[in-house]
């Protein structure tokens, strides 16, 4: 029965990773750490886009919507900037969907934070950091730009909670992308979207049976895990014809 068990888990297991449908969830079974064991990192930024070539929006509750707000179809993915898996799904998949349905009008874009490395370790903070950068980058109409840029920075890493993501960094990006420092960096000292990023993983709470990143739902139908362009196509076409 022993063997079993095991060969029916590893047979999940990797039936998961062939589907590319890998997720962070809550709860994670590694051991905590200090944040003291890890030493800060220094990035030279790579080029990033200072303007993305669709509308935005600001929507209800302080979301900013990516496309035409008429859009047929709603697009909305649970996400946290440290998951490898959520930078995957950006790298691999929303490329993709921001050409074909985005730039088309078929479909708009929202991003909800849902915090979930933060809880990997002992006084984790970099990914609601990096969410709160991301809202006061949205002040200045950039918080798509912004987003982008976070997931380009972080992907060149990898690693979580290694100490990367902090206000220096932050603010070298807005510097980048053409923002007002001052005004960026009087935001994110004030703690200003503080509240909203909580509320955002509250309201994931609500929406997800299970908290994990990323999870997009489209038209509320819940699309789980880093999956492949044709697998979110297939959802998304079924809202359009």
């Amino acid at each position: 029965m022993k063997d079993n068990t095991y060969l029916a888990g590893t047979i999940l297991v990797a039936a998961l990773i062939i589907a590319g449908s890998i997720i962070y969830a809550f709860a994670p079974t590694r051991p905590q750490i200090s944040l003291s064991d890890n030493n800060a990192a220094t990035y030279n930024l790579p080029p990033l886009k200072a303007d993305l070539p669709y509308e935005q929006t600001m929507g209800e509750g302080g979301d900013v919507v990516l496309g035409d707000t008429n859009s047929l179809v709603k697009i909305v993915e649970y996400g946290d900037y440290q998951c490898p898996f959520c930078e995957k799904f950006f790298k691999e998949s929303e490329s993709r969907i921001r050409e074909q349905y985005i730039g088309s009008g078929k479909a708009n874009m929202i991003y909800k934070d849902l915090i979930v490395i933060d809880g990997f370790v002992a006084g984790g903070h970099e990914s609601a950091d990096s969410a709160l950068a991301a809202n006061c980058a949205a002040d200045q109409n950039k918080f798509w730009e912004y987003h982008d840029a976070l997931f380009t920075v972080e992907g060149l890493d990898g690693k979580e909670n290694n100490g990367n993501l902090t206000k220096e960094l932050f603010l070298k990006i807005a510097d980048s992308l053409g923002l007002n420092k001052t005004v960026f960096e009087i935001c994110y000292d004030s703690r200003k979207y503080d509240a909203e990023v909580t509320a955002d993983t509250e309201e994931a709470s609500k929406d997800l049976e299970r908290l994990s990143t990323p999870s997009t739902l489209i038209n509320g139908e819940l699309v789980a895990g880093a999956v492949p362009f044709a697998e979110f196509a297939k959802v998304v076409d079924k809202y359009i014809k």
